[in-house]
Formats: structure tokens, C-alpha cells, sequence
């Protein structure tokens, strides 16, 4: 699980940023894909080439049935699913981190006066404690990486069915073609065990599309309340830039 605790340590830090539907969708990563990953199915998976028990000792041969029917394990697609599925997270993390410590620097400077001709912007995303909210570009940033996350999740999903050939682990392969003599039957140890894994992974998958799906529309309709409220309120009533007239400084919100 060791290998695990860095991205661990990076997707937690963005539960802080995201909706209510994003904190659910880290925890489904975290607690039934990762540390799933990393606490089980390797011991059920291991080896699985020298594992493989075929009625043939012609050499090579059960290198070949192997390679054909595996060209990539299922522990290492998952693996490389979650971190391709988790690295636009990662990316609008870093955004975040950007624009915290620009209007961080420009709150400092608010604080000693430093605006050029005394005006100068206020800080638009973040407040003073570091938490920041979905407007204007951090929403557009957002919204792309719960697009890409879809994507790649259905991808990967397509891609588990073509790169296999099949969804529940078949008992026994057969195979050949060179460089076996003969048709060859290879037989997988514990198919109903990893058949059970697959589906798992596969579901929490799906589910994860679905989360990201769910939070696109919870997005959505609750910025569109939210411009409905302040349509709603009277312009005389709504002034956000409220000034003192006979202050020598401006402040321009924006």
C-alpha cells in the first residue's frame, strides 16, 4: 500500500476543492479501487504465466498462449487505469494551487497597500483561509476534468473488452498457433476468484463514470439556480463593489 500513499496524499488534498458528488467519487477511488488493488489481487493474480498449467512441454509454447491471451495483465491495466483516470484530478489540483497562492500574494499586497494608482483587484477565487470556489475559470477547469475523467473511464472500459476478448476469466485457453506443434489446452488457476475481481473492477468503474456524470448536472443546475437568485434580486439591492466615496483608495471587485 506504501506505493500508494503519494497519490493517496494528492487526491485527499482535493476533497477540500470539489462538490459534495466529488468527495463521494475519492472515496470509491480510494476505498474499493486502490486499496483493493493494493491489498488483494496480486495475491490472487501473482504469476500467473508460471501458474499456467497446459498439456503441452513444447518451449515456448506457453509463453505464446500466454502472451495472446494476456498482452497485459489485469493487476497492471488497473494500475494504469486509476492513474491515467486520476491525473486530471491531479491537474486541476494543480490549478487550484495556482490561483490560491497568486491571490495570496495579492491579499498580501492588499494588506500593505501597494496598488498601483490605489486600485487594484481582489482576490476572486479563494478567501483567506484556502478555500476556493467553482466560478469562472476554476468552474471551466473543473467541468473539463470530470469530461476527461468520463472519457477515459469509458475508454478503458471499451478497451478492457478488445484487449481480452472476453469479461469473466475462461478456464481453459486454447492455442495453435506457432510455435506449438498442435492445438494446446492452457488451464487458469482460480478463474471463478479473478472472474469475481473483474466484474468488481468493471462496476466500480461504471460507477465511477456515473458519479462524474451526476456531478456534471449537479454543477450545472446549481450555477443556473444561483444565476436564477441573482436575476431574482433588484439591481439597486445588489452592489458588490459598495465604496466609500471620500476613501483615496479603490478596491475593484471582480
Amino acid at each position: 500500500m506504501g506505493e500508494w500513499s503519494f497519490l493517496s496524499d494528492l487526491l485527499d488534498k482535493v476533497q477540500s476543492h470539489s462538490t459534495v458528488v466529488g468527495k463521494v467519487w475519492m472515496s470509491v477511488l480510494f476505498l474499493f479501487r486502490i486499496f483493493i488493488l493494493a491489498a488483494g489481487v496480486d495475491t490472487i493474480w501473482g504469476d500467473e504465466q508460471a501458474n499456467m498449467d497446459c498439456n503441452t512441454l513444447s518451449p515456448g509454447c506457453r509463453n505464446a498462449c500466454y502472451d495472446r491471451s494476456f498482452p497485459l495483465s489485469h493487476t497492471r491495466f488497473w494500475v494504469l487505469q486509476i492513474l491515467t483516470v486520476s491525473t486530471p484530478t491531479l491537474i486541476y489540483l494543480g490549478h487550484v494551487l495556482l490561483v490560491i497562492r497568486r491571490e495570496n500574494k495579492l491579499r498580501r499586497r492588499l494588506e500593505q497597500k501597494l496598488g498601483k494608482d490605489g486600485m487594484m483587484k481582489a482576490p476572486k477565487y479563494s478567501d483567506e483561509r484556502g478555500k476556493v470556489q467553482l466560478k469562472g475559470v476554476l468552474l471551466c477547469s473543473y467541468m473539463m476534468q470530470l469530461l476527461l475523467k468520463i472519457l477515459l473511464e469509458a475508454a478503458f472500459l471499451v478497451g478492457q473488452y478488445f484487449l481480452y476478448n472476453f469479461i469473466l476469466m475462461p478456464t481453459k485457453i486454447t492455442f495453435s498457433e506457432y510455435p506449438c506443434d498442435s492445438p494446446v489446452h492452457c488451464y487458469i488457476t482460480r478463474p471463478t476468484e479473478k472472474s469475481i475481481f473483474i466484474v468488481f473492477m468493471m462496476a466500480m468503474a461504471i460507477l465511477s463514470v456515473i458519479l462524474n456524470i451526476v456531478e456534471v448536472f449537479h454543477l450545472m443546475i446549481s450555477k443556473l439556480c444561483q444565476k436564477k437568485r441573482r436575476n431574482s434580486i433588484p439591481p439597486e439591492m445588489y452592489r458588490p463593489d459598495k465604496l466609500n466615496p471620500d476613501s483615496k483608495e479603490r478596491v475593484t471587485l471582480c
